[in-house]
């Protein structure tokens, strides 16, 4: 990992919610109150984050392909800007119901979309009335609004991380229903119970959501760069 201690104070990595806004179930990661504000235990942070980042590493150097959600305003942007960065996929406006369980319909949508693209590409837009012409770009700017973060995705991701487990709890559960692996980055009013992999951190905070997403990043390419040298030496 790159990232040091000081660094995730910084970001504000350890600041938690409200005391009274906890979910009990994340006690054991909590260092202390503060001002009735719960404090996250930093050194957990830093070894869940690790085991986290190795985990990604070694499935992405055997070809392992990764989903990213956040719909929050916070993440919305990092999201979709570390997927591109990272070869990867996402969904940072709305988590559509059946996005994962009912991915044969979702999948045609994207092709739908591509196609909508490439038609509009080729300028055969151009050629229709205008009316026409104007629902099918409207029809575009819809789909690639919600699944354009998924348009090259051919099957369903190995590996799903999620940034706000309230925001996203419909896509946990999918991942959960259909034993696709997760990474949930948890706040202490989150519930570690129903997660996969958790780092325990402050969701909340653009500074620590954008240093989680590097540390993913740099663990993602990391192993991208060994499957594709091992590719190279077939």
């Amino acid at each position: 990992m790159t990232i040091t201690l000081e660094q995730m104070v910084q970001a504000g990595m350890h600041l938690g919610h409200p005391a009274r806004k906890w979910n009990p179930k994340m006690k054991p990661f909590i260092y202390t109150e503060k001002d009735s504000i719960h404090l996250i235990d930093l050194i957990k942070t830093y070894v869940h984050l690790n085991y986290v980042c190795k985990f990604l590493t070694k499935s992405t150097s055997n070809g392992k392909k990764i989903l990213f959600v956040g719909t929050k305003k916070q993440a919305s942007n990092l999201i979709a800007e570390t997927a591109l960065n990272c070869n990867s996929f996402y969904v940072n406006e709305k988590w559509l119901g059946g996005m994962l369980t009912n991915w044969k319909t979702v999948y045609l949508s994207t092709k739908k979309l591509k196609n909508l693209e490439l038609q509009e590409k080729k300028g055969l837009f151009n050629k229709l009335p205008k009316k026409e012409a104007a629902n099918l770009v409207k029809k575009k700017e819809k789909l690639n609004k919600y699944l354009g973060g998924m348009k090259n995705m051919e099957v369903l991701p190995d590996i799903v991380i999620i940034i706000g487990q309230h925001e996203e709890i419909n896509a946990l559960k999918e991942c959960n229903k259909l034993g696709i692996r997760s990474i949930s980055i948890l706040d202490t009013d989150c519930d570690p119970s129903i997660s996969d992999l958790i780092v325990p951190a402050n969701d909340d905070s653009m500074p620590s959501i954008k240093l989680l997403l590097q540390e993913f990043e740099f663990a993602i390419k990391q192993g991208q760069e060994i499957f594709n040298t091992k590719k190279n030496m077939k």
